[in-house]
């Protein structure tokens, strides 16, 4: 399987070497030459129990570059470690509306399921070339945890992770800072996700930085992210006897553009909902057909506090026919001008399949309340966000999709943020027994300014790899 740049101007490569790279040369980004088949139907790889199902997908995408053993064992290590054996349930909470439970992995966010499965493969790939890795991250609250959980200790690789001072929770930043491992470098910088995701994108666009520190990515920039994440798709929907609409939380639009992935290899999905908070470029753009930045606001879901959401360009590639010069030229025009017209082929054929909203912090408030007083449940402000567009929308999807069931991806633990939950409902959402020490662990951060000098300087100084 070969995988091609979004943007043209750079060579094809295999999947071990997307999975283990960054950016391409032309600064696009890594997606397959064409849709993996799956060697069975979508409900047969989805009823198969979790880490078999993710073996079959993550072979489907890999082509020679993995055995049918080696995927089957990789998804197996990953998957180990998850609270639940299902690693993804499902619960029913009204007729028609589900939650799909993404958080019982070891940093308690959606994050965990791809990047459990890419710390195994980078421990393993690596190996077997003789190589080191420097991985470079920016995070809005739940990768960098999830990224530290899975690299940490590997002998082969570095990372660092940048995050917005101020601007995540407590827990989530504990995940990062807590590990007690030399090769975990957690970098506080003054400034947003949007400022640290540029830094991030400039270091891995940089040819000769790259090649000295062998720079790789985490974020959903790295093809393996979606891949992975549209395991629990499959799982899912061979639980349901009708195609459902899925509800997704969305920032960088990572799990959502997975989904639609998911839907290219056959996945049965009536239709995606890509729910925003405040920030919300992406409602904007698919209602107005323009995809522009707006003004960063922090609000209480703060993983979703992003105003240029990295996959976006990959949907935009497969939408508009795969012409990477149209792809080209508009991210050109984001740069210089803040923003462009989506095509209208794109446009037409997102709309086709993608319904969107936003809500802000007063809705996703009395959502919380609501649902600790309706189903005693304490649910995170990420997660409510998807379930007030959902609200919003009941008279639309009914329409598009009548009698269809809703999945609302549950993406983070409500631990994750206590004080929110707290305020709302008066109730303190334990931590997992899995997690109980994370306050007791010393905390080790690296406090920079927002500037790439002293990010790249500092990163150069403590990467093997570059040494």
């Amino acid at each position: 399987m070969q995988y091609v740049s979004t943007r043209g101007a750079s060579p094809a490569i295999g999947f071990l070497d997307a999975a283990l790279g960054g950016l391409a040369p032309d600064g696009g980004l890594y997606a397959p030459v064409q849709w993996p088949i799956l060697p069975m139907t979508a409900r047969e790889v989805g009823a198969m129990p979790y880490a078999k199902a993710a073996a079959a997908i993550l072979k489907a995408f890999a082509g020679d570059d993995l055995t049918d053993n080696e995927a089957a064992r990789l998804c197996a290590d990953a998957y180990a470690s998850f609270a639940d054996p299902s690693v993804t349930p499902l619960r029913q909470i009204e007729d028609d509306l589900y939650i799909l439970e993404l958080f019982h992995g070891p940093t308690l966010a959606f994050k965990d399921i791809a990047l459990q499965l890419i710390g195994k493969l980078f421990d393993w790939a690596l190996a077997r070339k003789g190589e080191k890795r420097t991985v470079i991250a920016a995070t809005s609250g739940d990768t960098g945890g999830a990224a530290a959980a899975a690299l940490a200790g590997l002998s082969a690789v570095d990372l660092f992770v940048l995050y917005p001072a101020g601007r995540i929770s407590e827990v989530q930043r504990r995940f990062m800072t807590t590990t007690g491992q030399a090769n975990i470098h957690a970098i506080e910088i003054d400034g947003s996700f949007d400022d640290a995701q540029a830094i991030m994108k400039t270091m891995l666009a940089d040819r000769p930085l790259t090649e000295r520190a062998q720079l790789s990515a985490v974020n959903s920039v790295n093809w393996l992210r979606v891949a992975a994440q549209t395991v629990y798709y499959f799982v899912t929907a061979a639980k349901l006897d009708k195609a459902p609409v899925y509800t997704i939380p969305s920032g960088n639009l990572g799990d959502a553009l997975a989904g639609f992935v998911a839907h290219q290899m056959g996945l049965p999905a009536a239709r995606f909902v890509i729910a925003t908070n405040s920030n919300d470029i992406l409602s904007r753009a698919l209602l107005t057909g323009r995809y522009a930045q707006g003004t960063l606001q922090a609000t209480t879901s703060p993983a979703m506090d992003i105003q240029v959401a990295s996959n976006f360009e990959r949907l935009l590639f497969e939408t508009s026919g795969r012409d990477s010069k149209a792809v080209a030229d508009c991210y050109s025009k984001l740069k210089d001008e803040g923003g462009f017209e989506i095509p209208a082929q794109a446009l037409a054929a997102m709309r086709a399949k993608f319904s969107s909203g936003a809500a802000n912090d007063a809705e996703v408030a009395a959502k919380i309340r609501q649902l600790h007083a309706s189903h005693n449940l304490l649910v995170d402000p990420h997660t409510c966000v998807g379930l007030v567009v959902i609200d919003k929308l009941r008279q639309e999807l009914a329409a598009a999709a009548p009698g269809a069931p809703i999945v609302a991806l549950s993406t983070a633990h409500a631990a994750k943020f206590p004080e929110t939950i707290l305020a709302e409902t008066g109730a303190h959402p334990p931590l997992p027994a899995h997690c109980a020490g994370l306050f007791e662990r010393k905390e080790e951060i690296v406090r920079l300014p927002a500037k790439i000098e002293a990010i790249q300087e500092y990163l150069l100084q403590h990467a093997r790899a570059a040494q």
